[in-house]
């Protein structure tokens, strides 16, 4: 049963559905957040282009020997090749389809963040005779990803409500929820580059912990998690219970990143600090009973 267990958890999180599922809660937190009841199009295509740019970047950047990666998600990602095919060609189909049904201002967007997303891993650059990508541009990593997450679910969420709901959101809102959900996941993305520290400068990556060193990443995340409790408390009229939720998250994903320092499998990372993402969702609606 134990081993049944590992090798579903495995698949759910290695596979990058569970990264899927992460989005589509983030875009229901932005949904929920502006007072408007989900576009379910939306949702199935968020689900569908993480799966696909996280699969196709994996893809792309193939290890000569990814067996003998020291990386389990790799690993276990090339043993199952046959698998993670299917799971991408079908999510690039889900994809095409929904596309059709967004706004064009959707549509656009997201055009541009699929060439960030397919940029962030493909050498697309040369310098001095050597070829890279966007996350070789120094400290540019964990801000890239947080600008594709955070645009992806809070703009095209907001797009989709301003067409199917006729609602506006004021300019002052949306800076607000960028900002604060930008401060949010790049604070989740710097302890995952903190575990790849080694590999990372071993490889040249200049990312935030390879420059500032491990005290100073983990301190800089405390930094922004504080700065992002202060805007929503400044702008949630106070303690609501929007706040209480979003609050409760974020002093979760303070202890987990303080935690992090001693936990360095793979699991830690990939279920319960990704999977914050998902909770922070299922608490905004829990309290929304109370």
């Amino acid at each position: 049963m134990r081993k049944f267990y590992y090798q579903f958890l495995d698949l759910i999180l290695f596979s990058n559905l569970f990264m899927a599922l992460c989005t589509v809660a983030q875009a229901l937190v932005t949904f929920k957040l502006i007072g408007c009841a989900p576009y379910y199009p939306l949702l199935a295509l968020l689900f569908s282009s993480t799966l696909f740019i996280y699969n196709i970047c994996l893809f792309l950047t193939k290890p000569a020997n990814p067996d003998k990666s020291p990386l389990l998600p790799k690993r276990w990602f090339f043993a199952h090749p046959r698998l993670m095919t299917t799971l991408t060609l079908i999510s690039a189909m889900v994809l095409l389809f929904m596309y059709l049904l967004l706004t064009f201002k959707s549509e656009v967007l997201l055009v541009g963040l699929g060439v960030l997303s397919v940029g962030y891993s493909l050498p697309i650059f040369s310098k001095n005779g050597q070829r890279y990508g966007l996350r070789n541009i120094p400290g540019i990593k964990s801000i890239l990803i947080a600008l594709v997450w955070t645009m992806s679910c809070v703009m095209l969420p907001i797009f989709e409500a301003e067409r199917t709901h006729h609602i506006v959101v004021s300019n002052s809102d949306i800076a607000l929820l960028i900002t604060k959900r930008f401060l949010f996941i790049v604070a989740l993305t710097i302890p995952f580059d903190i575990r790849d520290l080694f590999h990372d400068s071993q490889g040249g990556l200049k990312t935030i912990p390879v420059m500032f060193g491990e005290k100073g990443a983990y301190l800089f995340c405390q930094v922004l998690l504080i700065v992002h409790l202060i805007l929503l408390f400044l702008f949630k009229n106070g303690f609501d219970l929007d706040f209480l939720a979003l609050g409760l998250t974020t002093l979760l994903m303070g202890w987990l990143i303080f935690k992090s320092k001693w936990e360095k499998n793979e699991y830690y990372y990939f279920f319960y600090m990704d999977g914050v993402l998902i909770l922070q969702y299922v608490l905004l609606m829990a309290f929304t009973f109370i």
